[in-house]
């Protein structure tokens, strides 16, 4: 029997593909190449559905949310700001499982960022 063991891909619609590709690579600093495969380090990915009226992604029309794993919200909060991205105010801990703060990537979706608690000295 076959089983599912990760996420293979992420894909999203955009009025610029290329734009927002390159974007989420030089903004973010997401390594991906030119077939836009990204290596990403092993680590834990949650799976949750939520309620359809959340507002937890943002706008209504957004039905789902990419969240990213940093190793240093606060490093990479400031990074973002200082290449002009919509980087939301609010950060949230969650105990347990580690901090988050959100920005928006140049088509207006919301991301999440999380800096697990593991690695949190």
């Amino acid at each position: 029997m076959g089983h599912v063991h990760s996420i293979g891909g992420f894909f999203l619609r955009a009025t610029d593909p290329q734009r927002l590709t390159t974007w989420y690579r030089d903004v973010l600093g997401l390594d991906i190449d030119e077939n836009g495969l990204w290596h990403q380090q092993a680590g834990p990915t949650v799976f949750a559905a939520f309620p359809q009226d959340t507002d937890y992604f943002g706008d209504s029309g957004q039905t789902a949310m990419l969240n990213l794993r940093v190793d240093d919200l606060d490093a990479l909060r400031a990074r973002l700001r200082r290449t002009g991205a919509d980087v939301e105010d609010a950060v949230q801990e969650m105990e347990g499982a580690g901090r988050f703060g959100w920005v928006r990537d140049p088509e207006g979706n919301r991301i999440e960022l999380w800096e697990p608690a593991s690695l949190r000295s």
